[in-house]
């Protein structure tokens, strides 16, 4: 269920930039707020991001070579 957030204290520069930004997009400044709040909850915080690296760093035994990590960063480009 959705709720209502109240954020104080935003500096006139940061509320006029997210304004800005809100406007560039065609979006209300509420629409385009809460579409960035809802994008950086998706995303892992960095601790949790270098937990996940750190696992699978021990999962699998050691650093990939670097011929691998460049043939993985190509399939991702594909």
């Amino acid at each position: 269920m959705p709720v209502s957030m109240t954020i104080r204290d935003v500096p006139d520069e940061t509320r006029d930039e997210l304004a800005a930004r809100a406007a560039r997009a065609g979006q209300s400044l509420q629409e385009y707020v809460r579409a960035q709040l809802i994008e950086l909850a998706r995303r892992p915080s960095p601790m949790d991001l270098w937990d996940r690296v750190e696992r699978r760093v021990r999962a699998s035994g050691g650093r990939p070579a670097a011929r691998e990590i460049l043939d993985l960063r190509d399939e991702d480009r594909r």
